[in-house]
């Protein structure tokens, strides 16, 4: 009755999670029935007038076991906003059809296999959420609701979508993602509106050519299907995210790339691309280029081409840029006579530091760096120094000698367990790369590294987040996935606020806090493969800002 009462003065109830099997009669009739308190009570404050009650705008019966909804939800009509996700409905009530108010509709985690036509006679709604059930088709005259913003129908087993889309010309955010579809209809291409296109995880071959006029797409994700080349998108001049990612391309067309002059992101990881075309450099607003586990094999023969890789896509483009001009030496002429030749038959690249300040000694699988390798320095500044894929139980000592200049160390694929003083040292670093080590924990001195904006420390054997990481002012991305860390402390990572990358995938987060979802700075969270049962894989598949957003709502009050 309390919360009946709440309800009369707010228009708002909430009886999500409270084990229901079904839904109390007098929740249905609490517009119409007097209230209990006008028959006991006839001396009312002015917080209890009855008589001054708002009808019910929300209903909340989300996360309980309700198996129906009674046809008698036609008696609310002035609901706004439904919400019953996560029950178990097999169907809805065609009385839904009735509720002329209704702007959102939530009904997903459920097991319907149908939705009833009664539902497009809604004129106002403006949200519908069915993902997570058990779909086949959608009803054909979907695109009567001429008002709807936002449509989730991922995860269900959709293998067509119905040609009267076309008509839905508000659509803002479309979701298709992880279902049957071999083909999207070219009509799709008359939402003028649509700003997001999710089709992850369905078995498209192509995308329609029609597509590429869709004026007002910004996010397009194609990501686990079987495309074979990038779409065209002459026309798609606003779209800022491209995700490709796990499909059978092999080769990008330069022209295509040309049109998307506000493209940031570019995701084409575990593809079959061979060469990346110069004209990529063109893409003058990329901030994220992915090929990670593709054919590259043109590049990556090019020393400078893996460092710059770490260094982010900025300083990857320009170094791209410059290599167009660059009259680089031809694949059968003679290394340059200052290469020295080191005992071991391996050769400091000596063009490499002088020209790319880059000091390399990578893939030699050894237990520790030459004498000859800092001895061939010199001089010469070094801002870039790969050490990766050898047998390194330690931190070379004699780093500290290029502290002067040193800006970026990769030290990945390595034995290391401990991380020594020498590397703290240099106070320049914004770039340290120790993935795939044996590291458990880092020590309270790297806080004198103020500049080190980017730390990569996969796949080591951090049990413990690092606390020293928190003292970092100018973090601006933490990889740390692949570990076994089981907790955050999500109100020093709010102080951080440079930060905008955070990668905890596959560690052992038994929960994530709630107040996660404060660090509104976060650009790129990412919590797959942890054993927490909230957020659920459906949230964090919607990506950062939607898992924020979950996060946000459920700090309590």
């Amino acid at each position: 009755q309390g919360l009946l009462r709440l309800a009369r003065r707010s228009g708002q109830l909430n009886l999500a999670g409270r084990g229901l099997t079904h839904v109390p009669e007098h929740v249905w009739r609490i517009n119409l029935d007097t209230p209990e308190e006008a028959q006991q009570n006839l001396s009312f404050g002015a917080a209890d007038r009855w008589w001054e009650q708002t009808d019910l705008t929300k209903l909340i019966l989300a996360s309980n076991k309700l198996q129906s909804l009674s046809e008698d939800v036609q008696l609310l009509p002035a609901l706004t906003m439904l919400d019953v996700h996560d029950n178990q409905l097999t169907s809805l009530p065609s009385a839904l059809g009735q509720l002329e108010n209704l702007q959102k509709l939530d009904v997903s985690h459920n097991k319907l296999r149908s939705l009833p036509e009664e539902l497009l006679q809604l004129p106002r709604l403006r949200s519908l959420l069915v993902q997570h059930n058990e779909l086949s088709q959608l009803p054909e005259g979907l695109g009567q609701l001429l008002t709807l913003e936002e449509l989730d129908v991922s995860n269900n087993q959709l293998t067509a979508i119905p040609t009267s889309f076309a008509l839905l010309v508000n659509l803002v955010r479309l979701n298709l993602a992880c279902n049957q579809l071999k083909e999207l209809p070219a009509d799709l291409s008359a939402m003028k509106s649509l700003r997001q296109l999710d089709c992850t995880k369905n078995y498209l071959e192509t995308v329609p050519p029609k597509l590429a006029t869709m004026a007002s797409l910004e996010q397009l994700y194609l990501r686990k299907n079987k495309l074979r080349s990038l779409p065209e998108f002459p026309s798609c001049r606003l779209l800022k995210e491209l995700h490709a990612g796990e499909n059978q391309i092999e080769i990008l067309n330069a022209e295509n790339l040309k049109q998307l002059s506000s493209l940031c992101v570019l995701e084409l990881r575990d593809n079959k691309i061979k060469a990346v075309p110069e004209e990529i450099t063109v893409l003058q607003k990329l901030e994220r280029l992915d090929l990670a586990n593709n054919d590259i094999k043109i590049l990556l023969s090019d020393l400078g081409f893996v460092s710059f890789l770490k260094k982010g896509t900025q300083e990857l483009l320009k170094y791209l840029r410059s290599k167009i001009q660059d009259d680089a030496p031809g694949p059968n002429e003679e290394p340059p006579v200052t290469a020295m030749t080191l005992p071991s038959q391996s050769k400091v690249n000596i063009h490499a530091i002088t020209t790319l300040k880059l000091l390399e000694y990578s893939d030699k699988q050894a237990a520790e760096i030459p004498e000859a390798v800092f001895d061939a320095v010199g001089a010469n500044p070094v801002a870039t120094v790969n050490f990766s894929k050898n047998q390194l139980r330690e931190i070379p000592p004699r780093l500290v000698e290029l502290k002067d200049s040193v800006c970026d160390v990769s030290l990945g694929f390595n034995k290391i367990s401990s991380i020594s003083s020498e590397l703290c040292l240099l106070q320049k670093l914004t770039h340290l790369d120790l993935r795939n080590n044996v590291l458990t924990a880092l020590p309270e001195e790297m806080e004198a590294l103020k500049r080190l904006h980017t730390i990569n420390l996969a796949f080591n054997r951090f049990k413990v987040f690092p606390s020293v990481l928190y003292h970092l002012p100018a973090l601006e991305t933490i990889l740390l996935s692949n570990n076994q860390v089981g907790s955050i402390d999500p109100l020093q990572l709010k102080a951080m606020d440079k930060l905008g990358t955070l990668d905890l995938q596959n560690n052992d987060l038994l929960q994530v806090p709630p107040e996660l979802g404060n660090c509104e700075n976060l650009r790129s969270l990412l919590l797959e493969g942890n054993p927490f049962r909230t957020p659920r894989a459906a949230v964090l598949a919607k990506g950062t800002a939607a898992v924020l957003e979950y996060l946000r709502s459920r700090i309590p009050t």
